[in-house]
């Protein structure tokens, strides 16, 4: 599990000259005096995680010493600033190098250089509102995330499943284990359990490096929340994940998926983590729903309603219609959603 940092970034001149000149493009680290500055291992080293000999790159200063530390290849960051996470990247290689950092930043007047320096695999612009990270059940409204923050384990998970982020490391994590799947059945061999694999994600080599934010849930959400009024809502975290929607009202518990695609499959993934949420709800959920940009089709309605899950779907700006599930189907299932 990736650990994820929390980082400051636009909050003031400097840091958004920093983000102009290093985030906003790459740098050509290997040439000129950025190369001089560097050692031949630290180059040798970057030029294996940036082939291309360009990156974007990110500094801390001596006060951040301890937590840079703990920062490796894979692990995720959020870039922070004016009430928005504005960036999101994945850590490449991390050194500790002032002239290399003075290269590219002045020192700060107080604490000096920036010379905890980690390159970037990938690198995504953003405009995810702080709302939404307050939303995830380890945050407090009005956090404002100063300073650098490392999260770990359930928090680190939660950011990372909350705003459905998807790594170039995981990515290629994945496709070394099909590969070594596949290898397996094609040479008549034992499939390695996943915990025993040492493959790593050298196997797969890609040009085109890219950190996956996806957007459509979060918005469709929070189109939908706003049409609940004073209705209490928030996300639960369970055993089994992060729910979208966790609806509180007097007498009633409402669990809701949401998901970017009408397509079967989408509705599908829906229906499997309605049912694993469920019997984690700190009150019995009396309903379950779906929530999808466009109506579905009939038949995968019809397998929502076999389970008892009503349908939820975006018939214009702002306007939601619900498919009921048979209030039969609906009682019938509510024994095992409520199961523990």
């Amino acid at each position: 599990m990736p650990l994820v940092a929390i980082q400051p970034s636009y909050g003031n001149p400097a840091a958004r000259r920093h983000w102009r000149d290093t985030l906003d493009k790459e740098v050509p680290f290997a040439t000129g005096h950025h190369k001089t500055a560097l050692t031949p291992a630290q180059l040798q080293k970057l030029l294996a995680s940036h082939p291309t000999g360009r990156a974007r790159f990110w500094g801390a200063t001596a006060a951040q010493d301890r937590n840079m530390q703990r920062l490796r290849t894979g692990d995720v960051v959020l870039f922070t600033g004016g009430k928005l996470v504005r960036g999101i990247g994945e850590i490449g290689e991390t050194l500790q190098n002032s002239a290399f950092a003075d290269t590219m930043w002045s020192p700060d007047p107080t604490n000096g250089s920036w010379h905890n320096v980690y390159s970037l695999l990938s690198f995504q612009p953003t405009e995810i509102p702080y709302a939404e990270v307050w939303a995830l059940p380890s945050f407090n409204e009005n956090d404002n995330f100063m300073g650098l923050r490392i999260l770990e384990g359930e928090k680190a998970e939660e950011v990372l499943q909350g705003l459905d982020i998807g790594t170039y490391t995981d990515l290629q994590n994945k496709i070394a284990r099909d590969i070594e799947v596949a290898s397996a059945i094609a040479a008549g061999t034992r499939i390695v359990p996943v915990e025993g694999l040492h493959t790593t994600a050298s196997t797969y080599q890609r040009d085109a490096r890219q950190i996956v934010v996806s957007r459509a849930e979060a918005l469709l959400v929070r189109e939908y929340t706003e049409t609940l009024g004073g209705v209490a809502h928030r996300r639960l975290r369970t055993p089994a994940g992060i729910t979208d929607i966790h609806v509180s009202a007097p007498g009633s518990t409402e669990i809701i998926e949401a998901k970017s695609s009408s397509d079967h499959s989408y509705v599908r993934a829906a229906l499997a983590q309605l049912l694993d949420y469920a019997p984690h709800s700190p009150q019995p959920a009396d309903r379950l729903a779906g929530l999808f940009p466009t109506r579905p089709a009939d038949s995968d309605v019809a397998l929502l309603h076999r389970y008892g899950i009503d349908c939820l779907f975006r018939s214009e700006p702002g306007v939601f219609e619900r498919l009921e599930a048979p209030p039969a189907a609906r009682e019938h299932m509510r024994v095992a959603w409520t199961k523990a």
